[in-house]
């Protein structure tokens, strides 16, 4: 294993736990924020993976289109949950 396939596989690793203990801390406490925070990371997590497939897995296309999706999503709805937070 390569150290680039190590480092995908780590962030992936990390953002899907981090949404999935903020979602945890969601749950728990029902503090709005942390849903919102959660699934950004839930989109960053799957950013991470697809990333990992376009780069190690499916090496002859290009997925950069498609793995921005989640991220842009993700942070589309950390914003919009800011935004809401702050009325």
């Amino acid at each position: 294993m390569s150290f680039g396939t190590a480092v995908y596989a780590a962030c992936a690793l990390l953002s899907a736990a981090s949404a999935w203990l903020l979602l945890r801390a969601w749950i728990r406490g029902r503090e709005r924020l942390l849903l919102w925070s959660g699934l950004c990371f839930v989109g960053i997590a799957a950013n991470n993976v697809l990333l990992f497939i376009d780069l190690r897995v499916m090496t002859g296309t290009d997925l950069s289109l498609v793995r921005m999706v989640p991220s842009l999503a993700g942070i589309a709805l950390l914003i919009f949950g800011l935004v809401w937070e702050t009325r």
